[in-house]
């Protein structure tokens, strides 16, 4: 299975490196955590929403719609699903403090890259997690002076126990265990792909030069 961090590829030379996986791989299942900002790809894919995304693209897969110019893209917000027999779930957005005790509905503009309260409840819901993909980190995984995480998602993972967290957003790979879950911030697509095996949750990191 094909890991992939932040894409950004929105900039052409960056979706080009996102497609280069999928051709030199072919894989037949894709797990990415965020700023994917390419919607039409040769594989299933499924990913949770960063803050960077084609926010009506984003507000349509929500909806259940597949909109035009989408293939192979399965958003998961706080939504769960069977892939290769690995429960994945995921919590798609970002953490805004002035926005999170608001309604999804309250959100406009491009204030829907945040989660709310109601998007993190009902993640809190699934059960048998095996891999969560977030694109906001936990507390206690990275540092920059100060602690970037954010506590939501750490009492999430408390509350899912998810086996394994793949995190987005911080374009650094890191890694620890948090609140009894094996924690990954993935480097970014464009510096690196992973490869993940679902029977025993292996995640290996290989250079992006590894594929030319």
């Amino acid at each position: 299975m094909l890991v992939l961090g932040d894409a950004h590829a929105s900039d052409s030379d960056r979706r080009e490196t996102l497609l280069a996986y999928y051709r030199a791989i072919d894989p037949d299942r894709v797990l990415q955590v965020g700023d994917l900002e390419h919607y039409d790809l040769p594989a299933p894919t499924w990913f949770v929403a960063g803050n960077n995304e084609d926010l009506n693209v984003i507000d349509a897969l929500r909806a259940g719609e597949d909109p035009d110019g989408t293939r192979n893209v399965h958003l998961l917000a706080s939504t769960a699903a069977t892939i290769d027999g690995l429960r994945v779930g995921g919590l798609s957005g970002n953490h805004a403090p002035t926005k999170y005790d608001l309604s999804r509905a309250a959100l406009s503009g491009d204030r829907r890259r945040h989660f709310t309260h109601e998007d993190v409840d009902r993640a809190a819901e699934l059960s048998d997690i095996d891999v969560f993909l977030t694109h906001e980190a936990p507390t206690g995984l990275l540092w920059y002076g100060y602690d970037p995480g954010c506590e939501h998602v750490t009492d999430l993972l408390e509350t899912v126990s998810p086996d394994l967290c793949l995190v987005g957003h911080h374009h650094q790979h890191r890694a620890a265990e948090i609140a009894g879950t094996r924690v990954v911030s993935l480097a970014p697509a464009w510096e690196r792909y992973y490869t993940l095996d679902p029977e025993t949750l292996q995640l290996t990191a290989h250079d992006r030069d590894s594929i030319e």
